[in-house]
């Protein structure tokens, strides 16, 4: 009998769904990165998953079933071992009797229907679903399966006793009795469970925040905050000591900031945390930012951006000297594009040296140098330093104060090319921050080659993707171009069990990109405002953050309140 894969080509091949050039495409690229040829059709963007699905259903004469439109009994997933479930990629869905229906990526695996058969004693039935929506129900029954409720619940009262928090003063904190206490087996499951958990919800920050009579916990998914089941209040202190020594921090010093990282592997890759401590009236607050680099895309073409600002910051990055500026908010990716700008001009012959706080993630063949303020590297001294290091690129994690900016404009005139961030709100608002940090006019306008603002938007999800229709009066105050083909309906995501019911799933850029230009260097000389900036990159093409925003709404990218959330109005 036949394998899936086999069969699969055999379908592709009589169907004509690919052509013989990219069969041996997806073939070739099967052997480079393995898994399976499903896996790698859809990925890949050769025919998508419903399509494929479809298609398989109608040759290999097996039901089909769409597992986000399913609500599956809780008693049925417990027939299934999870690890049994992960291993075969399906899941139990119904039982009527002594039969049970059960969802696959692979309905010929007749070793995976006979271990299903000798694990419940049921008469197994295959049908079969997308990969995507049967590894959303396993996460969602395994993480139910290791909930905090029943790790609290397995804790006796003895150890509730143990580890209950008292009022005490500072100087009467018992050493002895807080390490103690981490080394219990339920405080470390409960860290250990709320880290496994975070990196399998795609978290980047766990928020710890003690309230006077309870603990909050909260991930940050997708740039939003949500609420999940905290730890009781009273192991507080111990969770909170317990990541201390993670983090190989102080655990007796309660009153001041600490900062420090860890490491942990989990299934096979290494996840980096860094931890932040800041006291407050009822407590320590931690947040433990997830530095997970085998989901950071490196790849400047992969980050979301349309077309012509891509193009022209991929220009900027290959001058041999100037100023490159990254402007927006805390959290909208402008350290993952400027990683991505360097992986992009790393080449042997150049010397690639950077100076951040703090390093996020480590670049092969890159110098990378750590802040360390308490013992005096400074971004200016660290700068100063580094350009007595030969380089050709340099990257500055952020330009706080004049000292700084004076030596990455004066590096970016005598013949470095310097990649750095600065916190504005818009591309053409980074000029007037720099002349009113106090560097001369004359001076940004010779050095800064190009100016770009960041936003990050919540990607409608894949899976519960649908169509709504909008008035054409919410599309006219929204700034839609409504002058000529007006929109008849754009997307949203209804909410699955992949996306956790948000109808978003992942991230994609935003960027506004301002280039300096001989008539924009002549307004910076005679004192233009950032307005006068803007008006004329406008003009000479530049689309703006809510332009770009309202493009990736058209193209089905984005929702319009997403957009709307995140940029303002031009």
């Amino acid at each position: 009998m036949k394998s899936l894969q086999e069969k699969l080509i055999d379908i592709l091949k009589n169907e004509e769904l690919l052509n013989e050039q990219d069969l041996n495409k997806v073939l070739s690229l099967q052997t480079k990165e393995g898994g399976k040829l499903t896996k790698i059709l859809t990925e890949h963007n050769f025919i998508p998953e419903k399509d494929l699905l479809s298609c398989l259903s109608r040759n290999l004469n097996v039901t089909p079933i769409d597992l986000n439109r399913y609500k599956i009994d809780s008693s049925i997933l417990e027939l299934v071992p999870k690890h049994v479930a992960s291993f075969y990629q399906m899941v139990p869905v119904s039982k009527v009797e002594d039969v049970l229906t059960v969802a696959m990526t692979d309905p010929l695996n007749i070793l995976a229907v006979d271990d299903i058969h000798l694990i419940t004693g049921l008469t197994v039935i295959p049908v079969i679903a997308t990969e995507k929506e049967i590894l959303s129900v396993i996460n969602n029954y395994s993480t139910k399966s290791a909930a905090m409720e029943d790790v609290i619940k397995d804790i006796s009262d003895e150890e509730d006793e143990d580890l209950e928090i008292k009022e005490e003063k500072e100087e009467e904190v018992d050493i002895g009795k807080l390490v103690e206490q981490t080394e219990d087996a339920p405080v470390v499951r409960i860290v250990n469970l709320l880290l496994i958990n975070a990196v399998k919800e795609r978290a980047s920050d766990i928020h710890l925040e003690p309230f006077e009579k309870e603990l909050r916990m909260r991930y940050r998914i997708d740039g939003i905050l949500y609420e999940v089941t905290p730890p009781p209040k009273k192991f507080q202190e111990a969770i909170i000591s317990r990541v201390k020594i993670m983090s190989n921090l102080d655990i007796a010093e309660r009153r001041i900031p600490q900062d420090g990282r860890f490491r942990i592997k989990l299934h096979g890759r290494e996840i980096d945390f860094r931890t932040s401590l800041l006291p407050t009236v009822y407590g320590e607050k931690a947040v433990l930012r997830v530095l997970d680099k085998s989901s950071l895309s490196m790849d400047i073409n992969k980050l979301g951006f349309h077309v012509d600002g891509l193009e022209i910051f991929k220009e900027a990055i290959k001058q041999p000297h100037g100023m490159v500026l990254l402007t927006g908010p805390t959290g909208s990716g402008k350290t993952t594009t400027l990683y991505s700008a360097l992986r992009e001009v790393n080449v042997s012959g150049v010397n690639i040296i950077t100076v951040e706080d703090p390093v996020e993630y480590q670049l092969h063949g890159i110098n990378q140098v750590q802040v360390n303020v308490k013992a005096g590297l400074t971004f200016s001294g660290g700068l100063r330093s580094i350009l007595r290091q030969d380089p050709d690129i340099v990257m500055v994690g952020e330009i706080r104060d004049l000292e700084t900016a004076d030596i990455a404009v004066k590096a970016a005139l005598t013949g470095h090319l310097v990649l750095s961030t600065l916190h504005t709100n818009d591309a053409a608002g980074a000029i007037t921050r720099l002349v009113d940090m106090g560097i001369e006019p004359f001076l940004v306008a010779s050095s800064v080659v190009l100016l770009a603002a960041q936003r990050l938007v919540r990607k409608i999800c894949s899976n519960c993707k649908e169509k709504v229709k909008v008035p054409r009066s919410v599309l006219e105050r929204a700034q839609f171009d409504v002058s000529g083909e007006v929109l008849e309906y754009l997307y949203h995501g209804k909410g699955c069990n992949f996306c956790k019911n948000t109808g978003y799933s992942g991230r994609l850029s935003l960027l506004e990109v301002l280039g300096v230009d001989d008539d924009i260097r002549a307004m910076i000389c005679k004192g233009g405002s950032a307005l006068d900036f803007k008006k004329e990159g406008m003009k000479k093409g530049m689309k703006t953050l809510r332009m770009v925003g309202l493009m990736r709404v058209g193209e089905g990218l984005t929702t319009l309140e997403e957009a709307l959330r995140i940029t303002i109005p031009d």
